[in-house]
Parts: structure tokens; sequence; C-alpha cells
């Protein structure tokens, strides 16, 4: 599991900037927080087969929800980053896999 403080590059970065990371295969980028002004969230890599647990499943349809299912960009769920981490956390354990 990645977690990032959400950087402002830009998604294509201009000549000397720092690119934008790919994402890894079998993972979905997600931002959590940021609800506060002037707080962007963190950026996190969820791996998709936790996608299909009860936990996450509703955090996504609390994001689409709140702000439908259009959302441009990288998929921004509507929790604090500590919470999203324990839910997380305990998705991983149910599917046995390590958060290492």
């Amino acid at each position: 599991m990645v977690w990032r403080r959400k950087s402002g590059a830009a998604s294509s970065p201009a000549r000397g900037a720092v690119p934008v990371e790919k994402v890894p295969r079998g993972h979905v980028p997600m931002v959590t927080g940021g609800s506060r002004e002037g707080d962007e969230g963190e950026r996190v890599l969820v791996p998709v087969r936790l996608l299909s647990d009860p936990c996450i499943a509703e955090l996504l349809d609390m994001a689409a929800q709140r702000y439908g299912y259009g959302q441009p960009g990288v998929l921004r769920v509507p929790c604090d980053a500590g919470q999203f981490r324990r839910v997380v956390d305990g998705a991983l354990q149910r599917c046995g896999v390590s958060s290492a």
C-alpha cells in the first residue's frame, strides 16, 4: 500500500518538472480527504481486488453520491486519510494480503 501527500503536479509536466508516477498494474489511484480548502488530500494506490470488499464498495458509493460518477482525474473518496487507511487495512486482512 502506497500513501503519499498529493502533489500539485499537472498531468503533463513541463520540461524539467517531476513526471507523474505511473500506476502499477492491478492498482487504482484514489485521493482521500481534501474536503477542506487548501487541503489536497493523500494519494493512495489501492489493489483492484479490494474494490469488491463491502467496506471499500460502501466508500465508493459514498463518493458517487457526493461527487457523481463523472469525476475528472483521480477518484476522490469522501473520508479522512486515517479512516481510509483503517478500512483498506481491514480489507487487506480479510483478503489475506499483507499491507507492506
